[in-house]
């Protein structure tokens, strides 16, 4: 995204602080090479500039916001807030320190601060896009979707198309799950960079797909990622995903296999190959891969996976152990409940499955599958 600095060409220097002409000359001259020097990744020699400004004048806001600049460039965010701050102490309202100080809290973390800081600048500026977006995107972090929506529509009013604001729009319709709305915004953004198409586009709508479980277009959209950057995590795991999704397991694991070429100590999707092994009935594979990834540390889907290798081999005991171990952590998973009832019928004990089921309906969750489960039962209790 675009940052707002100062043009080195373009700099009027006033004289309120009753500096000789010939001390304003020096400084202007020492402000435009600092920022030059600064646009070209030289910090330090910047930096000198800079401290040479503050050297003759030391209110000077060109200097103060030329070394926030500049340790904003180098990550060391808390340094620029204090150079921002003295900047704005002397010179209240100074739109590129309030514009560095609210893009520094936003790398730290520190939104609400930032959105501060940044409704600060636009009392001054209402229309500069740049800010509008950021601070669009700072509400989006915070949850505020209403005032996030109405800037980032503000946004489209002033110039259509606007990129950050369509890829706003779609996060933001994604992260409260209204994947079609999200999807409207980034195929608008396809629509207007076939020539360049954003690989995080792309992920983002097939992961929409995947959402919304219309695996083939995801597929497609997955696809066309890893045509571009053939080793793409998302796009491996978002095909993936939906191979599994459409029950093509083989499919699923070539992809979780080409991740984990990547990432072998990948707990995640050690497990979910684990499963692709179990689906299409390769126990001892899948018993390899969830104890590969429970070497790495303690997994719950590897210790079901487990559980559910041991229920396909009849050893029903040792699922139901491992089943009620993960119900201490996870006690309102309703899938627990029914895969021990499972293993309590295949042991002829109708008694104990139906009291597991009744275990899970004391919760007052209201589960249709369970209920339909009690059901059966109660006709063969």
């Amino acid at each position: 995204m675009n940052e707002l600095s100062f043009d080195p060409d373009n700099q009027v220097m006033d004289n309120t602080s009753g500096l000789p002409e010939e001390t304003l000359n020096e400084i202007s001259e020492l402000s435009k090479r600092g920022y030059q020097l600064l646009k070209e990744d030289f910090i330090e020699d910047a930096e000198d500039c800079f401290n040479k400004i503050l050297e003759l004048d030391e209110k000077n806001n060109y200097a103060l916001v030329g070394l926030g600049d500049a340790a904003r460039k180098q990550n060391a965010f808390r340094k620029a807030i204090d150079f921002y701050r003295e900047c704005l102490q002397f010179h209240p309202g100074n739109n590129y320190a309030l514009f560095g100080l609210a893009d520094c809290y936003k790398a730290l973390n520190q939104y609400q601060q930032a959105i501060e800081i940044w409704e600060q600048y636009l009392q001054h500026d209402d229309t500069n896009v740049t800010v509008l977006t950021r601070v669009a995107d700072a509400y989006r972090k915070v949850k505020n979707f209403r005032r996030s929506k109405e800037i980032y529509l503000k946004v489209l009013e002033m110039e259509p198309d606007n990129p950050y604001a369509l890829i706003g729009l779609g996060h933001l319709h994604y992260d409260f799950r209204e994947y079609l709305e999200a999807l409207k915004y980034w195929e608008r953004m396809l629509e207007v960079n076939q020539e360049n198409i954003d690989i995080r586009v792309l992920t983002s709508l097939g992961n929409c797909h995947r959402k919304l479980k219309t695996y083939e277009k995801g597929i497609a959209y997955f696809n066309k990622a890893l045509e571009i950057e053939p080793d793409n995590f998302y796009a491996l795991f978002g095909l993936a995903d939906c191979y599994r999704g459409l029950n093509y397991h083989k499919e699923s694991l070539n992809y979780w296999m080409r991740i984990l070429e990547q990432e072998p100590n990948n707990k995640v999707i050690l497990t979910r190959a684990g499963d692709a092994y179990r689906c299409m009935g390769e126990c001892d594979d899948a018993e390899e891969y969830y104890r590969k990834a429970l070497n790495i540390e303690f997994d719950a889907y590897a210790i079901l996976g487990l559980a559910l290798i041991n229920k396909m081999r009849g050893n029903y005991a040792e699922a139901i152990e491992s089943l009620k171990g993960l119900l201490k952590n996870d006690p309102k998973n309703h899938r627990l409940y029914t895969e021990i009832a499972d293993c309590y019928l295949s042991m002829g004990d109708k008694h104990s499955a139906f009291e597991i089921l009744v275990q899970f309906q004391r919760l007052g969750i209201r589960n249709s599958y369970v209920s339909k489960y009690l059901d059966r039962l109660r006709k063969q209790v």
